[in-house]
């Protein structure tokens, strides 16, 4: 069995949490509101820049060149094709530039990037990969479920669209391969740090959909 199999299968039911939880329902159905939208967007551009750098440094960590230009090329993706978008929804969401600026990481936010920098700077290449993975592999499988099911005229549209597109499932499945070939050679100390690596990320998944639905600040000033 693959380690993407292997880790699929142990966490089959987390994703199945985060599939019917209602944030992604809700934008399933596009009676998500705006309020909760505006919250995860501007989340989400935080967490961009650190999802970023943390492929940024799998690149510097890769045993091949192909996996320098692989994740170099994701850590461009993530900072400056999918902020694109995100600006986009800002305007069409009525976020500006100093809303956004002066709104900080959420607690959820904070401690999923907080985790991906750690992990990327200390762990060995194949647990960063691990780590890394959930954000793929997940927001591809949630494109793919809510296309499936998605409410006619749905105002999340382009966000449904492109998740579940083409070009993001391609890259999805260039991670997941990188991820099986690596993982063959590891031992089993190292394994074990891969599965830990991909349920811990998995659930700051759940979290972060979670703390936007919530509407999720700080309790204290």
């Amino acid at each position: 069995m693959t380690f993407s199999s292997d880790a699929w299968d142990r966490n089959a039911a987390l994703y199945e949490t985060i599939r019917t939880m209602p944030f992604n329902t809700e934008l399933a159905a596009g009676t998500l509101s705006g309020e909760r939208f505006r919250h995860y967007v501007i989340q989400d551009a935080h967490y961009l820049l650190a999802f970023g750098r943390a492929l940024s440094l799998a690149a510097a960590k890769a045993d091949n060149a192909d996996g320098v230009v692989q994740f170099a090329e994701g850590a461009k993706e993530a900072v400056v094709v999918e902020r694109i978008l995100h600006n986009g929804f800002m305007q069409q969401f009525g976020i500006s530039a100093e809303t956004f600026a002066a709104t900080p990481l959420s607690p959820a936010c904070h401690h999923y990037t907080s985790y991906l920098l750690a992990t990327a700077w200390q762990a060995p290449y194949p647990v960063v990969l691990a780590a890394l993975l959930p954000c793929f592999w997940i927001y591809a499988e949630i494109g793919h479920d809510i296309v499936g099911r998605a409410a006619p005229d749905n105002p999340y549209a382009a966000w449904i669209a492109t998740y579940s597109g083409d070009e993001f499932t391609a890259a999805v499945r260039a991670v997941i391969a990188t991820i099986d070939r690596v993982a063959r050679s590891v031992d089993d100390d190292t394994l074990h740090a891969m599965h830990h690596a991909y349920t811990r990320a998995a659930q700051l998944e759940w979290m972060f959909w979670d703390a936007a639905y919530r509407l999720e600040g700080w309790p204290v000033a």
